[in-house]
């Protein structure tokens, strides 16, 4: 497999996991993306309809700021983005993520966590911001093997 990354964003942790996972499994560099100001219990809150993560996700526009860590996405040919499923798409997070770097001639591969949504749109609102080859992804569950994950690596076409 050529020289991979795996970046994620992780609100509770679920995420973080998988992606240690599948960065230890393919042998990837692990980049976490994190928001400028971090989300707090009540941002998360999906009940509360004027909640920092209800607002950004009704608004397809929002692009809350990343943290002054920089990806080093310019080094690799496949970037594994992860992600929990918010409204059943990616956080606005991922969607800052991908218009702050140089995609073009990558592939893009999400994965996610959630708790029964699909990937939804995610994929194909991922290549129209990021102009990558993004492969269609997978959701899992929050307590995925090592293996698993190697086995579903060696199953894409890359």
């Amino acid at each position: 497999m050529m020289k991979s990354l795996v970046a994620y964003f992780s609100a509770s942790g679920v995420t973080a996991g998988v992606a240690a996972r599948l960065a230890s499994g393919v042998g990837a560099e692990l980049f976490e993306i994190v928001p400028e100001t971090p989300y707090s219990d009540a941002d998360l809150n999906w009940m509360d309809k004027e909640s920092r993560s209800t607002l950004e996700m009704k608004d397809l526009s929002a692009r809350p700021p990343l943290s002054g860590k920089v990806a080093p996405v310019d080094e690799y040919d496949i970037i594994f983005v992860g992600f929990p499923i918010w409204w059943y798409r990616e956080p606005s997070i991922i969607d800052t993520f991908l218009e702050a770097y140089d995609f073009a001639g990558k592939t893009v591969i999400p994965f996610a966590t959630s708790g029964g949504s699909g990937l939804g749109k995610a994929p194909a609102r991922m290549a129209e911001l990021s102009k990558a080859n993004v492969l269609p992804g997978r959701v899992f569950p929050p307590k995925v093997s090592e293996r698993e994950l190697k086995d579903w690596v060696r199953s894409l076409p890359i």
